[in-house]
């Protein structure tokens, strides 16, 4: 089955972070022959299949010309099988299951990177989605490198191909080097060596250039960007925004979190301030990052960026 990307970049799947309000924000910026496709954050299934509902939620009431697949995370197979079924009724274009989840919490569950430990799991998880689906969209699957050592690359993508994934996700890190700022890409490259389906590539993504240079030193089809993504959410077609734009987006964020009653509106200054720690687009913190990030209230850092904001458009033309 065809994937449904419509570029080789994708925004990766966060635990709190690709929720709608910024996953759409990020979509909506990015035109589709630039960012190919969104993930949600990953849906925990544990011992009961999640509800058709519940996926809507995840999905959003938007839609993009880019394609927003549905993430799971469970060991219950009869649970991913039902929840894969309730996932395609939910609307989604394709179902991506998460073997790359460090939390304890997902170790405890037997799930997440747990399943680095057995190539079998992630088999036979592949196949419970794979039936689920009934072969309405595609299924596919994010793995690390491996649990405590990278040494079952190939072993672990190809039970991933076994399983019937029509694309593998490789995050070049192993679980126990969490988010260590040393890549090896070479991983990603024994993975496109070991498998026979479209292999895309994650980690190590610091800027525009290093899609395409990961793309061409691994041999992958697509490169998947996260936390770069976070700190310049135009990363994924190299345009560099005037510090107004950059503020836009962020205040824009605040409203849609409050907006949407996700969090309230100090919640929403605070998720804006996790963004201001690594944010890069438009020189917007460019050696102010500490007064950034010590505004004590949500309001005082509102009428931070929106200064930036009004600043800027009155010295345009």
């Amino acid at each position: 089955m065809a994937l449904p990307f419509t570029a080789p970049w994708l925004l990766a799947p966060m635990e709190g972070v690709t929720e709608p309000c910024f996953r759409d924000l990020v979509l909506e910026r990015n035109a589709p022959e630039h960012l190919g496709g969104a993930f949600t954050e990953f849906v925990r299934v544990v011992d009961h299949p999640m509800s058709v509902k519940v996926l809507r939620k995840h999905l959003g009431a938007r839609r993009f010309a880019q394609p927003v697949g549905v993430q799971l995370m469970g060991a219950d197979l009869a649970a991913l099988e039902a929840t894969a079924a309730n996932a395609v009724a939910a609307g989604a274009p394709l179902v991506d299951l998460n073997f790359g989840c460090p939390a304890k919490g997902a170790l405890r569950g037997c799930a997440g990177s747990a399943a680095l430990r057995d190539p079998g799991q992630i088999e036979r998880s592949v196949q419970a989605a794979r039936r689920g689906v009934a072969g309405a969209v595609p299924v596919t699957a994010k793995l690390r490198a491996g649990y405590d050592h990278a040494g079952d690359v190939e072993v672990l993508v190809r039970a991933a191909e076994a399983g019937g994934a029509e694309l593998v996700t490789l995050h070049c890190r192993t679980r126990a080097e969490h988010y260590d700022p040393e890549v090896d890409w070479s991983r990603i490259a024994r993975a496109v060596a070991a498998v026979g389906v479209p292999v895309c590539g994650n980690g190590g993504v610091d800027a525009h250039a290093d899609l395409e240079r990961l793309r061409r030193e691994s041999g992958c089809a697509y490169v998947m960007v996260g936390r770069a993504a976070l700190g310049d959410p135009w990363v994924f077609s190299g345009r560099a925004v005037p510090p107004a734009e950059a503020a836009r987006f962020l205040l824009e964020y605040m409203d849609r979190l409050a907006e949407t009653g996700t969090t309230s509106r100090g919640g929403a200054a605070g998720r804006v301030k996790q963004l201001l720690r690594t944010w890069s687009a438009g020189g917007l913190v460019d050696g102010e990052r500490a007064a950034w990030l010590g505004e004590p209230e949500a309001e005082g850092l509102r009428g931070r960026l929106e200064a930036v904001a009004a600043a800027q458009s009155r010295a345009e033309p």
